[in-house]
């Protein structure tokens, strides 16, 4: 009896342990400097499960411009974001923050947009080393999740949380070696005409990414 209590016993405790280390190694670490502030962050931000509130709270005030007294809570989505396509693309151990949250007297001072999710703590600017864009690029397209502005003369990559989107800055945007779903993608945000002052779909076209409609937005360039 005693043999089979202590089996059990033991089964009972692996058992317990299990769904521990499952989830351990969901774990998701991201490292981050903002480029304006030089605030870094490197740590795990979520269980597995959930984001974790007190790594929340640490990106919060990493991502947000200076001067920010409290910082307004940084969306988790975008985080996921951005941990998914650096994950996917190997992009660096440090991934380069060009901009994150912005108070509305800096999203003014760099033309952003008047609706922008920086403004929201809802977007991120990556830098990208221009060999990399491409593969960057098509990775966060794949996703098919938020906003993918594509930066190449300034280095970056933005993605965001809100609606499904994509755009780029203007000429042919993004690289040519990119496939041809996201040469289509480019050649329709492109075919915009800067002087128009327009936003929104070029000709009503709209693009698909795995099945799923994708509205082109296509903003001034400077409106990111």
């Amino acid at each position: 009896m005693r043999r089979s209590f202590l089996l059990g016993g033991t089964a009972a405790f692996c058992t317990l342990l299990l769904p521990r280390a499952g989830r351990a190694a969901d774990a998701k670490r991201i490292t981050l400097k903002h480029q304006g502030t030089g605030a870094r962050f490197n740590g795990i931000w979520h269980d597995g499960r959930r984001a974790d509130p007190q790594a929340m709270a640490d990106l919060s005030a990493c991502l947000a411009d200076a001067g920010c007294n409290p910082p307004l809570p940084f969306d988790a989505d975008t985080i996921e974001i951005v941990w998914e396509v650096a994950a996917r693309t190997r992009l660096g151990e440090v991934l380069d923050v060009h901009s994150g949250y912005r108070t509305p007297a800096v999203n003014r001072a760099v033309n952003g947009a008047g609706d922008s999710q920086h403004l929201r703590a809802g977007a991120m600017d990556i830098g990208v080393p221009a060999g990399r864009l491409p593969a960057v690029a098509e990775t966060a397209l794949k996703l098919a999740k938020g906003g993918v502005g594509v930066y190449r003369t300034r280095g970056f990559v933005h993605l965001d949380s809100g609606p499904v989107r994509t755009w780029t800055d203007g000429g042919d945007g993004v690289p040519v070696d990119m496939s041809p779903r996201g040469r289509e993608l480019s050649r329709i945000a492109s075919a915009w005409n800067p002087q128009s002052g327009r936003s929104g779909m070029v000709d009503g076209r709209v693009g698909r990414i795995g099945g799923r409609p994708l509205r082109i937005d296509t903003r001034l360039p400077t409106g990111w």
